[in-house]
């Protein structure tokens, strides 16, 4: 797989500061985050979706009509882009707004996690699907939340405040939110299921 990065926006909460454009091979959008793009002077390699979103489609870019209503625009797009086997893909936007969009986006990430390497950003950290064993260097006095997506088993931690031993979170039982970082690098580590990190300044 190619190892170059892709910025990604979709119709979320926007970012109030732009990402470095110039870190990536390839800028992308769905239809609905077009708009934002275009009020910065940003002109994408493409953008696609079913183009509801949009009063008139551009006529200047590279645009991928993906009209398919058994899909949503983030996962067709991410489709395209695993087709031109680009694997590392930073999301911007994909919080924020209508919550059903932002858990619906969880959902997405969590089918393509054995082929994708998706990072979230938004307005206070970044967020991701962690890996069996992950570590997160740049982390010292962060606020770190685990959120199991639906559960996460035999969990154990390092470097943060309040650690975990081989334990397990569940969404509507146990959940591990709001935790700090007391070391610069932590370490993440759990037997089976999904676990989401959020990172937040």
């Amino acid at each position: 797989m190619n190892k170059e990065k892709v910025c990604l926006f979709l119709n979320g909460e926007q970012p109030k500061e732009l990402p470095n454009l110039a870190e990536y091979k390839l800028v992308c959008a769905t239809d609905g985050a077009y708009q934002y793009l275009k009020s910065h002077d940003i002109v994408p390699d493409f953008i696609s979706g079913d183009f509801d979103s949009l009063e008139e489609i551009p006529q200047t870019i590279n645009v991928i009509h993906t009209p398919n209503q058994d899909f949503t625009d983030f996962d067709k797009i991410l489709q395209i882009l695993f087709d031109k086997k680009l694997n590392i893909i930073h999301v911007f936007g994909a919080s924020g707004k209508e919550q059903d969009h932002f858990l619906g986006n969880l959902h997405t990430a969590i089918q393509w996690r054995e082929q994708l390497n998706l990072t979230f950003f938004d307005n206070f950290g970044y967020y991701f699907l962690a890996d069996n064993i992950t570590k997160i260097s740049n982390c010292n006095k962060k606020t770190v939340s685990l959120v199991p997506f639906p559960e996460a088993i035999g969990i154990v931690t390092k470097g943060l405040q309040y650690s975990l031993n081989n334990e397990t979170l569940s969404f509507g039982k146990r959940i591990g939110t709001r935790n700090k970082a007391i070391q610069n690098t932590i370490e993440i580590s759990f037997k089976s299921g999904n676990l989401f990190v959020f990172i937040n300044d």
